[in-house]
């Protein structure tokens, strides 16, 4: 608050004898000014304006958020994770031997969190709701190549004539007769006037392949189950993702599988990006950044679903997480949860929007103001403000395409709408971060009663001979505890043989095992 100004009267020390009039505010001592702004600083520390908080009380609750929302593996808990992982592998497997549609020498994209937290910028409108604790405890998101073009070092062109800025067709002239005659049946056709056939790659026709697949495969498995095998506890499609919940022991694991087109190198529309400066520079190599992207089953508002498909630099968006300090990810994780609830109807904002917005943040603000270990809060107020902003203006503009606004399809009356509700979150953060920990915290219940109900009937793992049913291999279990606890909430890319698929080689962002 700021002090008084004191006023010297007329005819007191150092005043002017003729004139009655008082003269100008003296200055205060620069000792006196300090100590008033020190005092004033310790009446009033850290007050956010618009809504009166504490910046330390939001602090506390951001960290508690986080001590809640953060996954603790054992372990057993550890075990299952591979159990589940080396289930879904075996499976894809065995798809790819189906019918050969798949490439024989794959790599997979695995991302921890689910299609529902943001991590691929996919529509969300169409998914089925799940909710952690009620249907599943740990959720990834796996990125399958149906097709892979990992030839090119030179900027990748696509056809973009037909689509809305980050998206394409797919046309498999690009491919070689082989594959064309393994997804035509997978295509839609388009004839020219020359009488040449133009076969375009269906993201739809791909996805009900694809779970028609799955579900023949899940369904052999199931005739002949083996000890220590995961329960197959729900295959649902939701628009063009296939999700599968899978139980494993005390756990229940959420695998959203997407199934998407490669690219090595970097798409020619956003070249210009590449010119810029970014708050990644000097951290991480461009050649990390720019190695590959993917083309993933989504279309536009007013696209062609069956022919469409989205850009996603899920790849990179990995690199560059690598970069974004703690306390600005403490605060984007709580964000997310409080507009997960709050603007979940109708949809119009994903939490990949946030993410985008978080992206912009990094380049707008100074690298050593966003490494501060203490500003979470400010952090936190700044998304808030940021994601009221993009909604009010209807601007929300892709990191990596920056031409491409996100929110442009959307009503006045939307936007408005959610406008509305982050303004009641402005006005009290607080409140709203304390139901975010209170679902949370609920959550964490349900999975520790589910997995109370399980401990006496732990499914052991399939590398068990059964000889042992409760005793998994302890080099193996403080291994992948080890991989886990190192590297939270990366991703992995997996690389596998489906000639035997008991043996897969991952990566953890540059590390292989």
């Amino acid at each position: 608050m700021a002090a008084p100004a004191l006023v010297a009267k007329a005819g007191g020390p150092g005043a002017s004898s003729s004139s009655s009039l008082p003269g100008p505010p003296a200055r205060l001592p620069a000792t006196t000014s300090a100590a008033l702004s020190s005092s004033a600083a310790a009446s009033f520390p850290g007050l956010d304006f618009r809504s009166g908080a504490r910046v330390e009380e939001l602090n506390k609750l951001i960290q508690e958020f986080g001590r809640h929302d953060q996954r603790e593996y054992d372990d057993q808990r550890a075990l299952e994770i591979h159990t589940a992982k080396d289930f879904i592998f075996s499976m894809l497997g065995m798809v790819q031997k189906l019918d050969q549609k798949l490439p024989v020498a794959n790599e997979y994209l695995l991302l921890s969190g689910g299609v529902r937290e943001g991590v691929v910028d996919l529509d969300l409108d169409e998914l089925n709701v799940y909710a952690r604790g009620t249907d599943y405890d740990m959720d990834f998101t796996l990125l399958v190549p149906a097709l892979k073009l990992h030839d090119r070092n030179q900027p990748v062109t696509l056809d973009m004539r037909h689509s809305a800025l980050c998206h394409s067709w797919l046309s498999l002239r690009l491919f070689d007769e082989g594959t064309i005659s393994k997804w035509k049946d997978c295509c839609t056709i388009v004839d020219h006037i020359n009488g040449a056939t133009n076969y375009f790659f269906s993201p739809t026709k791909v996805a009900d392949w694809f779970y028609d697949s799955i579900s023949i495969v899940l369904s052999e498995i199931q005739k002949k189950p083996q000890r220590g095998m995961p329960k197959v506890e729900k295959v649902e499609k939701s628009g063009t993702i296939i999700s599968i919940i899978l139980g494993v022991g005390s756990s229940r694991m959420l695998y959203d599988i997407v199934p998407v087109v490669s690219f090595k190198g970097w798409p020619a529309v956003a070249q210009s990006w590449l010119m810029e400066n970014h708050f990644w520079d000097g951290k991480i190599t461009e050649e990390e950044v720019i190695s590959g992207f993917y083309l993933v089953p989504a279309c536009s508002y007013k696209g062609r679903k069956d022919n469409e498909w989205r850009l996603s630099f899920a790849r990179s968006e990995v690199q560059l997480k690598k970069c974004i300090s703690s306390s600005l990810m403490q605060a984007y994780q709580a964000c997310k949860a409080i507009i997960i609830k709050l603007l979940s109807r109708p949809k119009a904002i994903s939490p990949y929007h946030l993410r985008s917005m978080m992206l912009w943040a990094c380049d707008r603000l100074p690298a050593n103001y966003l490494a501060q270990e203490d500003y979470a809060a400010h952090f936190l107020l700044g998304l808030i403000d940021d994601l009221q902003h993009c909604l009010v203006n209807k601007m929300c503009p892709n990191y990596f395409i920056p031409q491409c606004n996100m929110l442009e399809h959307l009503s006045e009356e939307t936007v408005m709408l959610h406008a509305r509700k982050l303004s009641s979150v402005r006005s009290d953060p607080a409140e709203h971060l304390q139901t975010a920990i209170e679902h949370v915290k609920a959550a964490n219940r349900l999975t520790l009663e589910l997995q109370r109900r399980g401990s006496a009937t732990s499914i052991p793992s399939p590398q068990s001979d059964g000889g042992e049913t409760g005793q998994p291999d302890d080099r193996l279990a403080k291994k992948l505890q080890q991989l886990v606890t190192e590297n939270p909430g990366k991703s992995i890319s997996v690389f596998i043989n489906p000639d035997d698929v008991t043996r897969p080689h991952f990566r953890i962002d540059d590390k292989f095992f």
